[in-house]
């Protein structure tokens, strides 16, 4: 008995931590450099899924293979990026939107165009970054952004508390709802809860570990 109520408690204890946040991993890049970075579409995991990962931060770094534990933040309203990097912003909505918009024309342009689109993406968030040649990008970015549809695109930022500098890119990514690792709708606090594949399992034990434990007490009812 008191082994079946300890494993009880221990499941009940991780079932949150395994629900939000989920695990990024940087798995490689597309071998376009300008500025004397990579540019362009940049590729990860979430979990068990392959993803791109379009960089939006130019003020941090990643590394080939690199893991690290990640919000997935909805751009649907100004509160769902309370846990980005540049949420803070008061337009913060309308840049991760451009950025969004951006991140679709890589597939629509040659990769001669790609330096140009990703410095106007770092320029959104940072003056510091390196600039395109021109602002074409910039003025059909601003012309173009509003008639998009964002409602499967996430901002992927490390855990939080977080800061300016000193951790890890953040990215923009665009997932299919039937991914395994599609978030559930957004909390009060614009955080979005992610599945994971163990999730469950572990409820699965829980009511097994429950019935169980009925069982037990019914044996011993007179």
């Amino acid at each position: 008995m008191k082994y079946l109520l300890s494993g009880l408690l221990f499941l009940f204890a991780v079932i949150p931590l395994m629900a939000n946040p989920i695990e990024a991993t940087f798995v490689g890049v597309n071998g376009d450099e300008a500025f004397g970075y990579y540019v362009g579409p940049y590729y990860g995991k979430l979990g068990p899924q392959s993803v791109t990962f379009d960089c939006v931060d130019f003020a941090n770094d990643v590394y080939f293979g690199q893991q690290w534990a990640v919000n997935l933040s909805p751009i649907d309203t100004q509160a769902d990026l309370a846990n980005t990097r540049y949420g803070a912003l008061s337009n913060a909505l309308p840049l991760y939107e451009e950025a969004a918009w951006l991140t679709l024309q890589y597939a629509l342009n040659p990769a001669s165009a790609y330096g140009d689109i990703q410095a106007t993406i770092w320029q959104l968030f940072d003056r510091y970054a390196p600039e395109p040649s021109n602002n074409y990008w910039l003025t059909q970015a601003q012309t173009n952004y509003a008639g998009g549809n964002y409602s499967n695109f996430f901002v992927v930022t490390n855990v939080g508390p977080v800061n300016p500098t000193g951790q890890v890119q953040e990215f923009i990514t665009e997932l299919n709802p039937s991914m395994s690792i599609y978030p559930a709708p957004t909390d009060s606090q614009g955080s979005v809860s992610t599945p994971e594949p163990g999730l469950m399992a572990a409820l699965g034990l829980v009511f097994i570990c429950l019935a169980g434990l009925i069982r037990w007490m019914r044996r011993r009812t007179p």
